[in-house]
């Protein structure tokens, strides 16, 4: 962290705080750095080639008038970097407020520029384009479709221990692969990871972050891969709509048939979510990451639709062991959904207000919100600077100054009576928010206090998110164990 406060010094003049941003499936470090007259984005990244295939796909963009966020400075060893701040918002967070896009002008008007984009990104972004810059690999080759492939077979249905045969399964990849490397014979730069939560959005304009892992590959995965992302939940006319407006930016470029786009289309449909499984196998299932776990589900959903909707009969076993797949886990969820749904789920976030106060993503307007800002700050004394409020010192400063237990036993009194009202009435989703000035001593205290007092209280499932450390620890419900 001390290179990239340095580097930021270098650039601005200035010195930073720093606030971690939290990152789903990435092996990156970002963190937000704002000072007086700036707030940048620094990165840190510890494979010096995949930096710097991100710094070229960024360059060649920008000059192709792509947007992009600009690399702002680099390190000199290439494994610290600061680029322009985005912002907080998502598409992906626009998307997880509304139920339809038709609900939400806004919404629809940012996936419409998005999606008429792409064919921007793939064709002017392969322009003049030297692929050999590419991480990890310069194009989507036989190679790269097979790691895919197996990647799904080996962290998805090993993992769920599905009945195959090897050599049918091994028969249908490769005539799979095939199919898909006829398709791809173009100068289009493939994204690869072309999905909502790589958009950003600043003044209703979208931007577009995390392609380093781009190469040179068709035209129909990136589409593929937005509008079948699992927890996008697009509808099917939703699709078609998107669908639509796509073709028509892309006839800039290139005509195709729709009957024959269509069909094109669909085929790479099925090998992305194959390969996006293979991912939510291992980051969830191996990993244990919860929002891949509960991305499965939503996969699956995509998944069986597409099967019952295309002829897919080239690949006889794989589609044999698709339905098996489906109608087992889809029917496994729905019990699954019918139990939880029925327990209350408890989220304790601690927070700084100059970040401003948590978004409540289950839809139902947020909760309590507690400010912690009166109480004692262990924060103003040096030697608890460096520390949190999960912290033995900062935790015993609080304790014998005492005026965070009568603040806290409040919170409680008023807590119990309201998760148990909860309970009793069948709700299944709860906030409680506890915020400070940096959102590091007093607020983290007090979330986790209040966090594992409901959880002890009444055994149910409590989720603990401490925003600005990037800290999350999930207490699980008694009924799971």
């Amino acid at each position: 962290m001390t290179g990239l406060i340095d580097l930021y010094k270098q650039l601005t003049g200035e010195t930073p705080e720093c606030f971690p941003i939290k990152g789903e499936g990435s092996n990156r470090k970002y963190i937000r750095m704002s000072s007086l007259n700036h707030s940048l984005v620094g990165v840190i990244g510890e494979n010096i080639t995949e930096n710097q295939a991100f710094f070229y796909i960024s360059n060649h963009f920008l000059e192709q008038g792509l947007p992009v966020p600009k690399v702002l400075a680099i390190s000199k060893d290439k494994l610290r970097y600061i680029q322009e701040d985005l912002g907080n918002v998502s598409l992906f967070d626009l998307l997880a407020k509304k139920e339809g896009v038709s609900n939400s002008e806004e919404v629809k008007s940012i996936l419409i520029k998005c999606i008429s984009i792409l064919p921007d990104l793939q064709f002017k972004g392969g322009d003049k384009f030297d692929f050999q810059q590419c991480f990890p690999l310069p194009e989507m080759d036989e190679r790269a479709i097979l790691w895919d492939l197996n990647y799904f077979k080996y962290s998805f249905l090993k993992l769920k221990e599905c009945d195959f045969s090897e050599p049918l399964l091994e028969d249908d990849f490769s005539r799979l692969k095939d199919d898909i490397l006829k398709l791809s014979n173009t100068q289009t730069f493939m994204y690869r990871d072309f999905q909502s939560r790589n958009v950003m959005v600043v003044n209703n304009q979208p931007f577009f972050i995390d392609f380093q892992g781009g190469r040179k590959g068709p035209i129909y995965y990136d589409l593929a891969s937005f509008l079948w992302q699992a927890k996008a939940n697009f509808s099917e006319d939703e699709r078609k709509e998107l669908i639509e407006i796509y073709s028509q930016s892309l006839a800039k470029y290139l005509l195709i048939g729709e009957e024959t786009f269509l069909k094109n289309l669909n085929l790479f449909v099925l090998f992305r979510t194959l390969q996006v499984l293979g991912a939510y196998g291992f980051r969830g299932l191996f990993e244990r990451k919860s929002h891949f776990i509960e991305s499965i589900p939503f996969a699956l959903k995509n998944l069986h639709s597409l099967l019952l909707e295309n002829d897919f009969s080239a690949y006889p076993h794989l589609v044999k062991v698709l339905n098996n797949l489906c109608e087992k886990e889809l029917a496994k969820s729905f019990e699954q959904n019918q139990t939880l749904s029925k327990e209350l789920k408890v989220r304790v976030f601690s927070f700084s207000y100059k970040k401003g106060i948590p978004e409540d993503q289950s839809g139902n307007g947020g909760g309590y919100v507690f400010d912690c800002r009166g109480v004692h700050n262990p924060g103003k004394y040096d030697e608890y600077k460096p520390l949190t409020g999960l912290d033995q010192p900062v935790i015993d400063f609080l304790e014998e100054d005492g005026e965070i237990t009568i603040f806290l036993k409040h919170i409680y009194a008023l807590a119990e009576k309201h998760v148990a009202r909860y309970i009793e009435r069948g709700f299944n989703s709860l906030m409680f928010c506890c915020g400070c000035t940096g959102g590091r001593h007093r607020s983290v205290y007090s979330a986790q206090h209040l966090g594992e007092y409901i959880h002890q209280k009444f055994g149910i499932e409590v989720e603990i998110i401490h925003r600005e450390r990037g800290i999350t620890q999930v207490l699980p419900s008694s009924k799971s164990r």
